[in-house]
């Protein structure tokens, strides 16, 4: 099998792909990802210190990349998003949306402020970037989204409740806009990585939480964020991908294989 048609099929030369929450460790990964693909990639997110330097890293691999400040709990920076990336790149083809947030909290003790704030940053700022961007790309006639969901979105973990219930809430919303989008070529698609190092569980992973999960998971032992990188191609690049919307499709070591 030659180097062209891996190229040909996986390949996003010449298309443009914005990751939001593209500066923390997975999302940073799946930028990286699409750059060797070929895409030009807008890294946003609100670190944009590590932002310039992942679109740096991206630069020389030969793209075009620039980074812009996004604060997923306010609607309007999102919107001012597309706007950059459109001014840059003129139409945006592939939208990830990998900002998230967790915390471990017994379910009688969470707060709602912590509630809503975990809602808020998973799936309302999930439904914005799909609504914003996702309007854009069917007045332009075809686009792909991949939305970053998890395990726990139809596995039942220990003290993540509000975590759980907005990823859940992710594959809910991605199977929806599949099929209300498909007619117009953009396709939709839920990745469901199991564990990973990465800032938002790195708090509540404690020895014992360790040992439970790697009992877990056939593999026995955690994913590294370029891991995801393959999945993401396939459901993003436009030849590879170009039958496959509506999925929850996951990457975790066989986590989700384990029924006891």
């Amino acid at each position: 099998m030659s180097n062209g048609f891996l190229n040909e099929l996986f390949g996003m030369a010449g298309r443009t792909a914005v990751v939001i929450g593209g500066n923390g460790t997975l999302g940073a990964a799946l930028s990286r990802g699409l750059a060797q693909a070929g895409a030009n990639v807008v890294v946003a997110g609100r670190d944009m210190d590590r932002g310039r330097t992942i679109a740096d890293e991206l630069r020389s691999l030969g793209v075009r990349s620039t980074v812009v400040s996004v604060d997923v709990t306010d609607r309007a920076t999102i919107e001012a998003l597309l706007a950059s990336a459109t001014e840059e790149f003129g139409r945006v083809d592939a939208l990830v949306n990998c900002a998230g947030a967790n915390a471990a909290t017994p379910y009688f003790d969470i707060p709602d402020d912590e509630w809503d704030r975990i809602l808020a940053i998973n799936l309302r700022a999930t439904h914005w970037g799909c609504q914003i961007f996702g309007r854009h790309m069917v007045d332009a006639g075809g686009g792909a989204i991949l939305n970053i969901a998890s395990v726990s979105s139809e596995t039942p973990l220990s003290r993540v409740f509000a975590y759980s219930a907005s990823k859940a809430g992710v594959v809910s919303l991605t199977r929806n806009l599949a099929r209300e989008w498909a007619e117009q070529g953009v396709r939709v698609n839920a990745l469901c990585p199991g564990f990973f190092p990465a800032e938002q569980n790195r708090a509540i992973l404690d020895e014992s939480r360790v040992a439970d999960i790697l009992r877990h998971t056939p593999m026995n032992r955690f994913g590294e964020p370029d891991e995801l990188i393959g999945m993401a191609l396939l459901l993003l690049a436009p030849k590879a991908g170009s039958f496959i919307t509506g999925g929850t499709h996951y990457v975790d070591g066989g986590f989700t294989a384990m029924t006891i």
